[in-house]
């Protein structure tokens, strides 16, 4: 599994990107997590299977859903309380959802 976490300017992503890494189980150990500035999805999309957005950029959720389906990759936005706090199991479990969707 591959995942994107999309962002602004990266900063506070690469650090959620760490805590989800660090809760993932035995089942998630060969997955692979990379954040990426918004600017860059168009050309990036298709390495991955997921794509997760900040929520500094939740506004631009339709317009990049757009794209996202296009390439029938399931897309959402992180919940702000989650970011904030930092809380990667609650992050992995949205993953989770999105792809068993």
């Amino acid at each position: 599994m591959r995942i994107l976490l999309v962002c602004a300017a990266g900063m506070s992503t690469s650090l959620v990107m760490k805590k989800i890494v660090k809760a993932f189980g035995p089942e998630e150990q060969d997955w692979e997590i990379k954040a990426e500035p918004v600017d860059s999805l168009e050309t990036v999309i298709d390495n991955y299977d997921v794509i997760l957005l900040g929520p500094q950029i939740g506004y631009k959720k339709a317009q990049l859903a757009e794209i996202a389906s296009i390439k029938n990759k399931p897309l959402d936005v992180i919940n702000p309380m989650d970011y904030g706090m930092g809380n990667g199991e609650k992050i992995l479990a949205q993953i989770k959802t999105m792809i068993n969707k």
